[in-house]
């Protein structure tokens, strides 16, 4: 199926979520949860509808509108959508509330294994983050590097730094960085990834 931007620019998926299957671990090598053939949205929906249930935060993935242009019926009792084009421009993947903050995140994968391009976001999904936080909400990125199976939550203001001067530096931001100025975050079995945990840690910086 193709789908396209108010812009009519084609949506093109940043990531790859069909990962290689790794051999089983031994006794003395650290399990990992994840890559299971599951995306990051796929695991943060799971964690998301842990913490649901459990009534530790309500988080959703929010809904994005989309306007049906083509659509093939190869038969009567089904249909097949060809070609559709988002209705507005999306803001961030996630949002919602804990402990009384509002949050507001995005999901982001990449295969590179030394930075995260910034080409991963678009300008209206850092103005929204921007606003929100002006308004006192909590806002960051998690980040997945496919390659290594790491998981960091990266706080906005970081990413905030790394976008201004996108145009006169580098165009991304060094693994390094990420994980010195972010905080990673370990596959666990329930919640799959407990990303909240770090965000107490946000949470601890404002008061």
């Amino acid at each position: 199926m193709v789908i396209h931007y108010p812009n009519g620019q084609s949506y093109r998926p940043l990531t790859n979520s069909k990962y290689e299957k790794k051999p089983r671990s031994t006794k003395n090598e650290k399990i990992i949860f994840g890559n299971r053939g599951m995306s990051l949205e796929d695991e943060l929906n799971a964690s998301n509808e842990y913490y649901l249930k459990n009534q530790q935060a309500v988080i959703h993935k929010k809904p994005v509108p989309i306007q049906i242009v083509q659509v093939d019926y190869p038969k009567r009792s089904a249909a097949v959508i060809k070609e559709a084009y988002f209705k507005q421009a999306s803001t961030t993947d996630y949002n919602g509330v804990y402990k009384g903050y509002y949050l507001d995140f995005e999901a982001k994968e990449t295969r590179n294994q030394t930075s995260f391009p910034l080409n991963n976001f678009h300008s209206h999904q850092v103005k929204h983050m921007q606003a929100c936080v002006q308004q006192g909400g909590i806002c960051f990125t998690i980040i997945k590097f496919s390659s290594t199976q790491e998981l960091f939550l990266l706080p906005a203001a970081v990413l905030f730094r790394y976008w201004e001067k996108r145009t006169t530096n580098r165009k991304s931001i060094p693994k390094k960085v990420i994980s010195s100025q972010g905080f990673p975050i370990n596959y666990e079995y329930q919640p799959l990834i407990p990303y909240l945990t770090k965000v107490d840690l946000l949470i601890e910086e404002l008061k």
